[in-house]
């Protein structure tokens, strides 16, 4: 069916590609109870993102991509099982590392551990001492690893506001902590910067700790929580917030000026709720200039970038989109009421993915959001098929807008 783009999507089209996920998962569970080499034991089965390939083992569960698998699978065992993996490795290591690898134990990843405890909670009906236990461990997490000023977790740098890190103290580590490894936004000087999306996700915790506060009743929580929210979007509106451009941009906090890299970044402000709706609105006027046949390009297309760059190939920037950042924009445009235009990118996006799948029996990691039928631009190792996050986001916007 090549180069033909469903203009009517229904549930039918999907079906193909929802059986072979669902089959797709049982060939990527593991179990690995024992520390074996590199590989940290974990207690609970789990998820990786891929199968074996020529250039490529995943045997580990990642810390970000859990939650995005999680959003894929409707088995309780198996989801809850995973959070608990997270948990167990913070107790151990003093924070979730980028994987269950010593090796990965030097950096974290996106924090996105109170989104995936209330995901937890909402779909199993957890009880509220379930709750209370998770959240504890979520906001040890949060002081003692994305708000200490000290080494090894020297991430809270400006106002109250945090990097990305490794203990290695490497720029390039540290962007490894950030996900996006390598992207145009960071100029390979990642230390250097408060990258906003990470200003969000702790806004997002904030948020999420003083809704449990209100679950429990614990009025005195409820407005600690609260001012932690208000000083954290009134720092991002000083740091983040280009008034002329009416955009949200990283923060050089050594140079004291904001990124010029526009990025897709800015729209973890509507999933998270940090937008005021005034600019929420100036943030969806922009759309358009990510916005692609394929769905959303990860920052604005211009090929200066991979001059820079030399050897380190940016796959996190145009023309590739990738499923959690399309997560984070349909969302966040769901929160702000901006129906018509979520539902819109979320077509282009289960459009792309099925595209592909229907051409050459697969999902990617990423894809050419520009170009659909190409394949995307490479990164720093060669493109992987599979994949946990986009499976999981599929079927997720799959049940949601089909």
């Amino acid at each position: 069916m090549s180069g033909h783009t469903h203009t009517n999507l229904k549930q039918h089209h999907v079906q193909d590609a929802l059986g072979y996920i669902s089959d797709y998962w049982k060939t990527t569970k593991r179990r690995s109870v024992k520390n074996d080499a590199t590989l940290i034991g974990l207690p609970h089965p789990y998820i990786v993102p891929g199968p074996e390939s020529r250039h490529f083992v995943f045997n580990e569960q990642y810390y970000w991509d859990s939650y995005f698998i999680a959003l894929g699978i409707d088995d309780e065992k198996l989801v809850t099982g995973m959070l608990d993996n997270l948990i167990f490795l913070f107790e151990e290591f003093g924070l979730i590392p980028n994987a269950n690898r010593f090796y990965f134990t030097s950096r974290s990843q996106p924090p996105i551990l109170t989104t995936y405890i209330f995901h937890v909670y909402e779909k199993y009906n957890k009880s509220d001492d379930w709750l209370k236990d998770k959240i504890a461990v979520a906001q040890k997490e949060y002081e003692t690893v994305w708000m200490s000023a000290n080494h090894p977790h020297a991430r809270k740098v400006h106002e109250g506001l945090s990097r990305y890190y490794d203990i290695n103290f490497l720029h390039d580590l540290a962007e490894a902590e950030s996900g996006w490894d390598m992207t145009p936004r960071f100029q390979r000087q990642c230390l250097d910067y408060i990258p906003f999306d990470l200003t969000c996700l702790l806004y997002k915790y904030e948020a999420d700790f003083r809704r449990a506060a209100e679950l429990f009743g614990d009025e005195k929580e409820v407005a600690r929580w609260q001012a932690a929210m208000n000083a954290r979007r009134k720092a991002a509106n000083t740091y983040h917030w280009h008034n002329r451009h009416k955009f949200f941009f990283d923060y050089n906090y050594q140079k004291k000026e904001k990124s010029d890299v526009w990025s897709v970044a800015a729209y973890y402000a509507l999933w998270s709720g940090l937008a005021t709706s005034a600019q929420a609105s100036e943030l969806v006027d922009k759309l358009h200039r990510f916005e692609k046949k394929g769905g959303l390009t990860t920052t604005i297309g211009n090929f200066m970038y991979y001059n820079l760059f030399g050897s380190a190939k940016t796959q996190w920037a145009y023309p590739n989109g990738w499923a959690p950042l399309h997560y984070f924009a349909i969302e966040g445009l769901e929160n702000y009421n901006f129906a018509a235009a979520a539902h819109r990118v979320a077509k282009r996006w289960i459009n792309t993915n099925l595209q592909w799948f229907e051409d050459h029996g697969e999902f990617l990691e990423k894809y050419n959001v520009v170009n659909p039928e190409l394949k995307p631009a490479e990164g720093l190792y060669p493109s992987q098929t599979g994949f946990g996050w986009t499976n999981g986001v599929f079927v997720y916007l799959a049940e949601k807008y089909l």
